[in-house]
């Protein structure tokens, strides 16, 4: 199981908001890339980065600190946040970024996601946010007619690999993840998933180790001095 640190990004600016909301933001540091270089040097394998300020504007909007931490590390990145287009996804691969996460476009346009995986493949990940098991869009402030789990079928259908299941209602929350939901997922189809919300200890790590899920998205909790990141790894596993 892969420990995936992430990093938040709103007005250029490394953050967490909790439970998904914009006017409950903490500021960790100024320099994003500064940040990602300290989870690398720690024992990060893939850096997780989210551009805040593109997920609710609808477009990218801080290519330049991507750009930045991109050039900063050696180990992979991927990123999510304002994907709408495949001009979006062209920008961020030319940033340097391994994987483009799709959200709120993949719920309204399948056709979109089954262009992008045919053209990208391994490239493409979907970002599924779900709020009382249902999808939600648009920086978390809307709620689809999907549950997760047949949102996650549909996709896998469409030739995606790889899916960023967060639960919102534990986002931020330093709470646990919702093993039973992540369990759920990761039975249900044939995609790697990628376990987000809730981390808070390194035993709440080792609650998803048996879940079936490839790798852990850690936040707050590293923020916060509650994990620290090498001993994470080496309890994860390392890779799979």
């Amino acid at each position: 199981m892969r420990i995936y640190p992430a990093i938040d990004i709103k007005d250029g600016k490394c953050v967490r908001l909790y439970k998904g909301r914009f006017d409950d933001v903490t500021v960790y540091g100024d320099s994003p890339a500064d940040m990602a270089k300290k989870w690398e040097a720690q024992g990060g394998e893939y850096i997780h980065v989210v551009d805040l300020d593109g997920a609710l504007k609808g477009h990218g909007v801080n290519a330049d600190k991507i750009r930045e931490i991109c050039e900063s590390v050696s180990v992979p990145v991927q990123t999510g946040g304002g994907i709408r287009t495949t001009e979006d996804i062209e920008a961020k691969l030319a940033c340097g970024i391994s994987r483009v996460i799709i959200g709120t476009k993949a719920v309204s346009d399948s056709e979109f996601v089954k262009r992008a995986a045919d053209k990208y493949g391994d490239k493409i990940v979907i970002g599924i946010d779900a709020k009382d098991g249902m999808v939600a869009v648009e920086g978390w402030e809307k709620t689809s007619d999907f549950t997760a789990v047949e949102f996650a079928k549909k996709m896998v259908a469409l030739g995606v690999k790889t899916i960023v299941y967060t639960d919102i209602a534990t986002d931020g929350t330093l709470s646990g993840p919702n093993v039973a939901a992540m369990r759920e997922m990761a039975a249900a189809v044939n995609a790697d998933i990628i376990a987000s919300g809730g981390i808070g200890s390194l035993d709440d790590i080792l609650s998803l180790k048996d879940t079936g899920v490839e790798g852990v998205i850690v936040g707050k909790a590293l923020y916060e001095g509650k994990i620290d990141l090498t001993k994470a790894v080496a309890a994860a596993g390392g890779k799979v």
